[in-house]
This record gives C-alpha cells, structure tokens and sequence, in this order.
C-alpha cells in the first residue's frame, strides 16, 4: 500500500468524523470508501484509537497551516481575525459536516487518551492564533488575549452547531455579523 492511501484513509476518516464523530470512524465503511480490504487499514493504523489519533493530528495540523496561510496572505492581524471564521464555515459548506474537533470535543468522556490530546491540540491551535492576533491587532493585552481568544473560538464553535443544526449556513453568517456588532470580534473584521 502506497502513502498516497494512507492519505485516502486519512481523509475518508477526516469526513467521517466531521459527519459522525469519533463513533463515526467505523473500518469496514471506511476500506469501502477507499477501495480497500479493512485489513489494510489495521497496516497503518492497528486500532481505530490510533487512526483517530492520526486524524485528529492530521485535522489540527492542517487548521495550524490554513491560520498561517491567512497571517501571511492578509499580513494585517486585523484582517486575519476577519478571516478566521472561514475556517469553520468550509466544514458546513461540506455537506453541512462540523468541524471535527468539535464533533470529537463533544465525545470527549468516550475518547481514548490519544484521541484526547489530539483534541485539545486543535483547540490550543486555534487559541494561541487568536490571542497572538489580537495581541498584535492592540486589541487586547497579554493578559486578557487567551481569555477573548478562548471566547471568539467557543463563539465561533457554537455558531457552526446552531448552522448545522439547522442545515443553515445563512445563520452562520448572521451569528458571526452580531458577534461584531457584539463587539466579540472586531467591527472592523469584515
């Protein structure tokens, strides 16, 4: 088996999390999936804790690159706050999935420590972006910067549950709008 399939299984996982969680990540469907034995993905990943371990990592990995890809593109930490709801928006124009560290964090009591740790990176990564950005934007001091990046994360979070919920990606951007006339993200993050 090439990396290029234990890329396939990797991503697979990736859309069976968001749509299903950890509980999601079921073998059989997801060797249908890629077009190979279940056998095969026990190779790389020999229980389903360590595959979703690698997808989590995988996951917070990935979130950690598009943040600095919008750092860098937009070169302004005013503009990059703009931008970060973005990232939770793709997951529901993805068929309406959830961001998975979301989806897991809410299975938290039922996951396997490694799963665990994976989690909480994604959601450390998203943190310390956020407190780094309103720390640079002066709209925050060091000491409050965890704290408003802690609530602009969370915010954004719930915003996503509430649109899937509803299979509304409209309420999305209407929650996102009030929390800057709210004053949680920056007005001028537009």
């Amino acid at each position: 088996m090439s990396k290029t399939s234990r890329d396939e299984i990797l991503n697979a996982a990736r859309l069976a999390a968001q749509a299903h969680g950890y509980t999601g990540l079921n073998i059989r469907p997801l060797a249908d999936e890629v077009g190979i034995k279940a056998a095969s993905i026990y190779y790389y990943f020999p229980s389903k804790a360590e595959l979703g371990a690698a997808v989590a990592q995988r996951y917070w990995e990935d979130t950690a690159h598009d943040l600095e890809v919008i750092r860098e593109t937009e070169g302004d930490a005013l503009k990059s706050l703009g931008r970060y709801p973005q990232i939770f928006r793709r997951s529901l124009e993805s068929g309406n999935r959830l961001c998975m560290g979301s989806f897991m964090s809410a299975e938290y009591d039922d996951l396997p420590e490694p799963v665990k740790l994976e989690v909480q990176k994604f959601a450390d990564v998203n943190i310390d972006w956020l407190a780094g950005q309103l720390l640079q934007a002066g709209i925050t001091t060091s000491e409050g910067s965890r704290i408003r990046a802690s609530a602009i994360f969370s915010a954004i979070a719930g915003a996503q549950l509430m649109a899937r919920s509803r299979n509304n990606i409209k309420l999305f951007d209407d929650l996102i709008d009030g929390y800057r006339l709210a004053g949680l993200l920056p007005a001028a993050c537009n």
